[in-house]
């Protein structure tokens, strides 16, 4: 069966952000998932998963400087100094929450950039992050982007993606495949899950084009969580979409997995 995560920071927005936890429990979950956490306290975060029962499976790293316009900075030469501080604010809160794993965003691609001096950047600060992560039990993911997300991102394919966790061979690093991401950039999804179920340490899931909830697009969730299933994933699955109306009423679809 599989396991489905609420991502707070797009479901129940209806309440405020330290409510969504409870939301999210009363509804059927037992794990939860987040975007950025840190306008808030780790301890305030920690005491509304605590509070409700919910397991903490996942949360980003801090975006970097939002005025210059970064979605991470780990490919970024010259900003290696930031994704370090970024990456201990982000154990902070996880530590705090009980969350083993951090997505580590690519970063947008400078223009005129190298693009082997970004390669080597992003590698370096990768292996970095893992072998900082290990020492306290947690696992970096890395997630393509589509352009309609975030145009100019330096991580953009599965294949990119998974040549990297290759080249650096540690057991801390994992992709992250989001569903939504990877059928607007390559679509073929069932094998290329199969292909990379190995390398692969979270999955997402929105539909498109709207990347709202399951059955509003043009992907067969029935399927494909059944085809996940049988593959022997055993890892959350992060529900990250933006409801077309109210949360629970669009809930209806998850039923048979909560």
């Amino acid at each position: 069966m599989p396991k489905l995560a609420a991502n707070v920071s797009t479901l129940f927005k209806e309440r405020p952000f330290p409510e969504r936890f409870a939301a999210a429990a009363r509804a059927g979950f037992r794990a939860v998932e987040y975007q950025y956490p840190y306008e808030f306290a780790p301890q305030e975060v920690a005491a509304a998963a605590r509070d409700a029962g919910v397991e903490v499976v996942l949360h980003n790293m801090p975006r970097g400087d939002a005025a210059r316009g970064e979605h991470g900075t780990a490919c970024l030469p010259g900003r290696e100094q930031r994704f370090r501080e970024d990456l201990e604010h982000a154990i902070a809160y996880a530590k705090a929450a009980g969350c083993t794993r951090l997505h580590c965003m690519a970063g947008v691609v400078p223009q005129g950039a190298d693009p082997a001096a970004l390669h080597a950047t992003y590698v370096a600060n990768l292996r970095y992050a893992a072998t900082r992560l290990a020492k306290e039990g947690m696992q970096v993911l890395i997630e393509p982007l589509s352009e309609r997300t975030v145009a100019g991102c330096f991580l953009r394919a599965s294949g990119q993606a998974a040549a990297v966790v290759e080249e650096l061979g540690l057991p801390n690093v994992r992709v992250q495949y989001d569903l939504f991401h990877m059928q607007v950039m390559e679509g073929n999804l069932a094998e290329t899950i199969e292909r990379l179920l190995p390398k692969i340490g979270h999955m997402q899931i929105a539909d498109v084009p709207g990347r709202h909830e399951p059955g509003t697009g043009e992907l067969n969730f029935g399927f494909l969580l059944g085809h996940i299933d049988g593959l022997g994933y055993s890892g959350w699955i992060g529900c990250e979409y933006n409801p077309r109306g109210d949360t629970l009423e669009g809930l209806k679809w998850a039923k048979p997995y909560l």
